[in-house]
C-alpha cells in the first residue's frame, strides 16, 4: 500500500530555506552581499508584459545601427589573410596599439589639444570589454570591503550595484544645473573627516555629460575645482583620492558646447581616471571601452584584467580602428546625433502635451534620458501604486530611488523617473509618455494638474 506524504506550506518553505542556507555557505562574501541588479528585475518586467512600451531600457536605437558600414569594414578586413588572420587572432592585455594610439588621438582632439600631451598619452590607456569593465576593474583595484566611494546624488544605478556586490559604502554628493555641488562635496568631505573615515575614501565617481539618469552635464570649471578639493584632503586622508570620470554619452551630444574632460585639468593629470566607451556613439552590439589611468591603478588594473580576460574582443577592436580611422565613425556620429535630437524632442513634446504641470522635467542637451520630478508625496518605486498602475497600463520607467545611494545622511527620494527616448520608436515614445501622462493624471490631485 502507497503512503502519500503531505506536507504543509510552512514546512516546505522551511526545507526551502534550509537548502538555500546551505547553498549559501559555500559562496564568498562577495557571492553572499551580491544583490539581484536592478536591471534583471526591469528587464523581466518588460518581458511579463508583452505589449509593454519601455521608457526604461537604456539602449541605443536600433535602427540607427550601422549594418552596412559594419559589413564593409568587416569585408574590407577579413578580404586580405593577412589582416584577417591578425585579426581573428588573440590580441594583448592591453589592447590593440592601432586602437589605442587612434583613441588618444580623438580624447585629445574633443578636448581642443587641451592639457599636456603626457595626459592623453596611449602608454595610459588599455582597452577594455566596454566602460563597465573597467568601472568594476577600477573598484576592485582601489577598494576594499568597508571603504567609501563619492558619488552623484543621483547617479548611475548599476555602479551603485558593484558598490554594493564589494561591500562599498556610497555617499551622495548633490547635483546643481551645471554639475555637482562643490559646497556640499567639501560638507561631505568634512564629515567625514570630523567621522575620523576620510581615510576609507579612494574615489569620487561623475557620470560628467549628459548624466545617466539625470541629464546634467558637469561643467569643466566645476570638475576642476572638484580635482582641487580632493586634493586638499589628501593630506588628512593619507592617500591620493581619484576622480573617476565616466564619460560614456559624451559624444550623443545634439545641442550646446562640448565640455573638456577632466584630462584637460593641468595638473591633475595623477587624480584623474577616465572611462569612455565605443557602445553608446556606435553600436552596443560591440562593447569595447577604454580608460586612461595613472600609475599605480594603471598597473594594477592591467594585471587584473590579465586575470578577467587577458584582452578584450581583437575582432572588435580592429573593426573600431578601422572606423576611426577611414572616417565611418564620424559620419555615423553625425548621423546619430541628429537621430537622438528628433527623438528626444518627440518626448519633449509629449510630456508637454501629457504630463500633470506639478511634474517638473528638464530639457537634455545630449544623452539618452529625462529626469521628471513628481510632487514629493507621491512614490514612484518598484512598490508604489504608481510602478504599478503604470504596468498596468504597459509602460515602464526607472524609478528614481534606485539611483540613490543608501546614504544615513539624508533619506532617499522616491518622487523620480527616468524615461528614455533611445531604444523606443517615436511612436511607442508618444503613446508611451501618453499612458504614463493618464496614470499621473489619475494619481495626482486636480488641484495640482
Amino acid at each position: 500500500m502507497r503512503v502519500k506524504c503531505r506536507r504543509s506550506r510552512s514546512q516546505i518553505q522551511q526545507a526551502e530555506a534550509r537548502v538555500s542556507m546551505k547553498k549559501s555557505n559555500i559562496l564568498s562574501g562577495l557571492g553572499r552581499r551580491t544583490a539581484e541588479p536592478a536591471i534583471s528585475w526591469l528587464m523581466r518586467a518588460a518581458l511579463e508584459h508583452p505589449h509593454l512600451i519601455s521608457l526604461a531600457a537604456g539602449f541605443t536605437d536600433n535602427k540607427s545601427l550601422p549594418v552596412a558600414e559594419t559589413r564593409a569594414l568587416l569585408n574590407d578586413l577579413l578580404r586580405s589573410p593577412r589582416t584577417g588572420q591578425a585579426a581573428l587572432q588573440y590580441g594583448t592585455t592591453l589592447g590593440a596599439p592601432a586602437l589605442r594610439r587612434l583613441t588618444a588621438q580623438h580624447l585629445q582632439q574633443l578636448d581642443g589639444g587641451c592639457g599636456k600631451p603626457k595626459a592623453y598619452s596611449p602608454g595610459r590607456l588599455i582597452i577594455t570589454s566596454g566602460s563597465q569593465q573597467l568601472l568594476y576593474m577600477v573598484t576592485e583595484a582601489l577598494c576594499d570591503a568597508g571603504d567609501i566611494v563619492l558619488v552623484e546624488d543621483p547617479t548611475y544605478f548599476v555602479y551603485l550595484g558593484i558598490l554594493q556586490s564589494h561591500g562599498i559604502r556610497a555617499r551622495g554628493v548633490r547635483l546643481e544645473r551645471d554639475g555637482l555641488d562643490l559646497a556640499h562635496l567639501k560638507t561631505v568631505l568634512q564629515r567625514l573627516r570630523r567621522n575620523g573615515e576620510l581615510r576609507r575614501v579612494k574615489l569620487l565617481y561623475l557620470v560628467s555629460y549628459y548624466q545617466n539618469p539625470t541629464g546634467v552635464t558637469t561643467s569643466f570649471a566645476k570638475k576642476r575645482a572638484a580635482l582641487a578639493l580632493l586634493k586638499k584632503y589628501e593630506r588628512a586622508a593619507g592617500h591620493p583620492i581619484y576622480l573617476l570620470e565616466d564619460t560614456a554619452y559624451r559624444e550623443l551630444r545634439f545641442a550646446g558646447e562640448d565640455v573638456k574632460s577632466t584630462l584637460a585639468a593641468k595638473g591633475f593629470s595623477e587624480r584623474v581616471i577616465l572611462a569612455g566607451t565605443y557602445s553608446k556613439p556606435f553600436a552596443t552590439g560591440v562593447r569595447v571601452g577604454f580608460s586612461f589611468l595613472p600609475e599605480p591603478v594603471f598597473m594594477a588594473v592591467t594585471r587584473i584584467k590579465g586575470n578577467h580576460d587577458f584582452g578584450t574582443s581583437n575582432l572588435l577592436q580592429q573593426l573600431l580602428a578601422r572606423a576611426l580611422a577611414s572616417g565611418h565613425y564620424d559620419r555615423h556620429l553625425h548621423l546619430l546625433r541628429k537621430r537622438y535630437a528628433r527623438k528626444a524632442l518627440v518626448m519633449r513634446r509629449a510630456l508637454v502635451t501629457h504630463f500633470p504641470k506639478a511634474v517638473e522635467w528638464r530639457e537634455p542637451a545630449g544623452g539618452l534620458y529625462f529626469w521628471a520630478r513628481l510632487p514629493r508625496r507621491l512614490p514612484s518605486g518598484a512598490k508604489s501604486k504608481l510602478f504599478q498602475t503604470a504596468l498596468a497600463h504597459d509602460v515602464l520607467y526607472v524609478p528614481g530611488e534606485l539611483c540613490y545611494a543608501d546614504d544615513p545622511a539624508r533619506r532617499k527620494p522616491d518622487h523620480e523617473m527616468r524615461l528614455s527616448f533611445g531604444s523606443a520608436s517615436e511612436t511607442e515614445i508618444r503613446a508611451g509618455i501618453a499612458r504614463l501622462g493618464t496614470v499621473l493624471r489619475k494619481l495626482i490631485p486636480s488641484s495640482k494638474l
